[in-house]
């Protein structure tokens, strides 16, 4: 007699897709359950918790200054999701979103290094076009590397991140060392002829971004590639049999999708660092990767997710100067508060069950079943 499978405690399944306002609650449950606990740390550590969220939000718009530094935050990692977005659309696990910022702002830098004689509009221009195609081969690297072999592209594209960084850390002590750097290396700082000009205080890079965001919102949803990319990420045979070449759409979208993470690398560098650093991402890239997934890769709500983030950036630093707070306890809150938003969205999806739950149902029903055979 074969012994009886044994029933595993608790199984995660994927229950009925929720309704709007039943997706919008939990979420909105999320926030609070992380506030709640982001309270209870910062009384732990001595201090008001309504005192320091107060100020959290209070301080990005308390000033002009401050309003222009949040906008700031917000650019990169607005555009850096527009830039996942697409990839994650195709269901290809674009990880590289960092590294393709990095390489953006490595081929803008050159010409602003090196070609800052040139007229300022043609230069910008320039810069815009060689930070798009930076970004866009390191998109398409991976991209043909799948095709062709079938790499795995959720790794190709993490460890392209790293040879990126290295190749700034190279270019920092070797050919692009700034001669009048004394006792460390650095990039000379841009001229202002290689820098993004000013609108309303901020580098016209807010501008950049809000094109972008209603570029990829129309190209997603109202044209033959943006179609494609859905067919794409729902099926790839299907999209064979509706005669959709598979190969091409992927090269095409990781190349547009690396190319719009390069434009965020080349609004660093020439905006709001006027130089190129290795912390020239500073982290942007993974971050883009979490506002593209909590806004469920729609342009907009990336735009309105994304100036969260930015608040959320801004308000840890200003509660670290205004309590004298560490740089570690500020990231302890921002880490618990972005913990419990990511997590709700697996609630979102699926759902726990325990062991016997479905027996117990089945159960139930063999009697009405008996019931209904009797009559």
């Amino acid at each position: 007699m074969e012994a009886k499978k044994r029933e595993p405690l608790l199984r995660v399944v994927k229950h009925a897709e929720l309704s709007r306002t039943q997706s919008f609650l939990l979420r909105l449950l999320a926030v609070v359950v992380a506030l709640v606990v982001g309270g209870i740390f910062i009384a732990s550590i001595g201090y008001n918790p309504l005192e320091v969220y107060k100020t959290m939000v209070v301080g990005c718009f308390r000033s002009v200054m401050a309003f222009q530094a949040t906008i700031k935050f917000c650019i990169p990692m607005c555009i850096a999701a527009l830039g996942v977005t697409l990839a994650f659309k195709m269901k290809f696990w674009n990880i590289g979103g960092e590294g393709q910022l990095i390489m953006g702002a490595v081929f803008a830098s050159y010409f602003a290094l090196f070609c800052d004689g040139m007229p300022h509009v043609p230069l910008i221009i320039i810069m815009f076009l060689a930070g798009f195609v930076g970004g866009g081969i390191w998109g398409l690297i991976p991209a043909l590397c799948r095709e062709k072999w079938g790499t795995n592209e959720t790794l190709f594209t993490l460890m392209l991140n790293y040879i990126a960084l290295y190749i700034v850390t190279y270019l920092r002590d070797g050919p692009w060392r700034d001669p009048q750097a004394a006792g460390f290396n650095k990039i000379a700082r841009f001229s202002a002829n290689s820098q993004l000009d000013k609108v309303a205080g901020i580098h016209f890079g807010w501008i950049i971004m809000i094109v972008l965001v209603v570029f990829v919102f129309i190209y997603l949803s109202k044209t033959k590639q943006g179609y494609e990319i859905s067919v794409v990420g729902e099926s790839r045979d299907t999209a064979r049999y509706a005669g959709i070449n598979v190969r091409r759409v992927v090269i095409r979208t990781m190349f547009l999708s690396g190319g719009i993470a390069g434009i965020a690398g080349m609004i660093q560098a020439c905006g709001a660092d006027a130089t190129l650093s290795t912390g020239v991402a500073n982290g942007v890239g993974f971050t883009g990767i979490i506002i593209a997934w909590l806004a469920q890769l729609n342009p907009i709500a990336t735009l309105v997710v994304a100036f969260a983030f930015s608040i959320l950036e801004k308000g840890s630093s200003v509660i670290q100067s205004s309590f004298g707070l560490s740089t570690a306890c500020a990231d302890v809150l921002q880490g618990i508060i972005l913990f419990f938003i990511m997590a709700i969205e697996f609630f979102v999806r699926y759902k726990i069950v325990f062991a016997g739950h479905k027996e117990k149902k089945l159960s139930q029903a063999k009697p009405e079943k008996k019931e209904a055979a009797g009559k």
